[in-house]
């Protein structure tokens, strides 16, 4: 049965390929991106709606929330695949690490305002997270916006981590009423994803390695592609996070719950819009 799918980060890489590939399916794609050239690219060639917002401003977000709940009553599929490895430490508009914002604190609000067409649709939520989080992470909840001992790997192993422990906390607080989440890592793919990162990262993805070492796009997106289209429950564990298409532990402090509280008083959300269940 054709899906509604909300994919973010679609301008390129992963997203993009997942896109075009659903879209073969007969699934009913929405591409999300910051570019309105590069996503609207990506939407003509999948036959796919498409929305653009930065991130790095979450009133930009709120705007997309509710052009989406609008227009979508009933979403099956949200991909949370947005994303980006940065360089020197910024300061969004709204007040904070960039990193912090853009990888962890955009796709929070953007689920928690989605959360009834979600619902509606019995959801899979899809994070695309990284080995990151089990690697280099030093999450604090005193310290969210790495204001020390920052380093471009740390801020985005701990933003990846902080979404792996969202989605034990979405799980928690919506699968009885049939929502399911899911974490996962992509492994190596060559694309733009980190080519304008001011980062030792960065640096690696302008040579010609990724190209050499790395899976294609189309082959790093057959994880989500097999998340989105498969049963939560049957073919995977909601709760949980995947590397290889096998659950993985990341060791963390038991911090889930609060992280979602600091999360919401971030946002400024509504106790009632970021506490259900």
């Amino acid at each position: 049965m054709p899906k509604t799918i909300v994919i973010t980060g679609a301008s390129d890489g992963i997203g993009a390929a997942a896109a075009r590939q659903l879209a073969r399916r007969g699934h009913r794609l929405v591409v999300v991106g910051r570019s309105p050239e590069k996503i609207r690219a990506v939407a003509d060639e999948a036959g796919a709606d498409c929305f653009t917002a930065d991130y790095a401003r979450l009133d930009e977000v709120r705007a997309l929330a509710a052009e989406l709940a609008a227009k979508y009553p009933r979403i099956d599929v949200l991909a949370n695949n947005a994303g980006a490895i940065l360089g020197d430490r910024g300061v969004t508009a709204d007040g904070f690490e960039e990193t912090f914002q853009v990888d962890y604190l955009a796709p929070f609000l953007l689920t928690n305002l989605l959360i009834d067409p979600l619902l509606a649709g019995g959801a899979s939520v899809i994070q695309t997270a990284s080995n990151a989080a089990r690697l280099s992470a030093r999450l604090d909840l005193d310290d969210l916006d790495n204001s020390r001992r920052y380093s471009p790997v740390r801020a985005y192993g701990n933003a990846k981590l902080a979404l792996v422990l969202f989605t034990r906390e979405l799980h928690r607080r919506y699968h009885d009423r049939g929502l399911s989440a899911v974490a996962f890592h992509p492994g190596g793919v060559s694309s733009n994803f980190a080519r304008s990162s001011r980062s030792p990262v960065g640096t690696l993805f302008r040579t010609p390695v990724p190209r050499l070492f790395f899976q294609s796009p189309d082959k790093g997106a057959r994880h989500l592609l097999r998340l989105a289209t498969s049963e939560p429950g049957r073919d995977w564990e909601s709760g949980a996070y995947y590397e290889k298409g096998k659950a993985r532990t990341v060791k963390a402090p038991p911090m889930a719950v609060q992280l979602w509280d600091r999360s919401a008083r971030l946002t400024g959300l509504e106790p009632e819009q970021a506490a259900r269940g």
